[in-house]
């Protein structure tokens, strides 16, 4: 760990708590009219930072927590409450990270370093896809492409604010909420909206 990252890590309970304070400033969007995606979730596939494809189809009958994360990151400390989601839920829920480099180049590790720093640091057991781009530029990852769309989603067209940027996709394929970066993936308005 490097010291930008400890320093992260140790102001990361702060940041959360000034977070908190500016609440009405953190975005929760739900979809309210439950509007269904114009392309199937389920056919999409993600290749992980392992070089295996895991297939989103593989998934349907559970929820899903899709999420951009960064290893040099404020937020980079989420690592840690989203495994103990996916430690505590992982009969209900399936969390997927998108690795990228698109906020202020705050992941420039390879895969190989990513998935090493998130195991050692953190404990991640959950599946870290490749390094992708998530904003809507070329080259952006298919998974985010579908979540920033409206038209492949169904109703929203809001990409990542900022690294840790959350999307709940339903049991059925069905796009439900996002959330910004400030919002803990433990938080009990979290948690209500994945019905845990």
């Amino acid at each position: 760990m490097t010291f930008r990252q400890k320093f992260l890590k140790l102001v990361y309970p702060v940041w959360m708590r000034l977070s908190r304070l500016k609440k009405s400033r953190a975005k929760m969007i739900v979809n309210e009219g439950m509007l269904k995606p114009g392309r199937n979730f389920f056919q999409l596939q993600v290749e992980l930072n392992n070089g295996s494809l895991l297939s989103l189809g593989s998934l349907k009958g559970r929820k899903i927590l899709l999420v951009n994360t960064a290893s040099n990151c404020g937020y980079t400390n989420q690592y840690a409450e989203l495994q103990q989601l996916h430690e505590n839920y992982k009969d209900r829920i399936s969390i997927i990270g998108f690795p990228s480099n698109d906020f202020k180049q705050q992941e420039k590790g390879s895969d190989e370093e990513i998935a090493s720093f998130c195991k050692a640091n953190f404990g991640v057991s959950f599946p870290l896809a490749k390094k992708s781009t998530v904003i809507k530029a070329d080259g952006q990852h298919e998974v985010f492409h579908w979540l920033s769309n409206k038209s492949e989603n169904g109703w929203l067209n809001k990409q990542p604010s900022w690294n840790f940027s959350k999307y709940i996709v339903n049991e059925e394929g069905i796009l439900t909420h996002y959330f910004d970066p400030s919002i803990s993936p433990v938080s009990k308005k979290f948690l209500k909206a994945l019905s845990l």
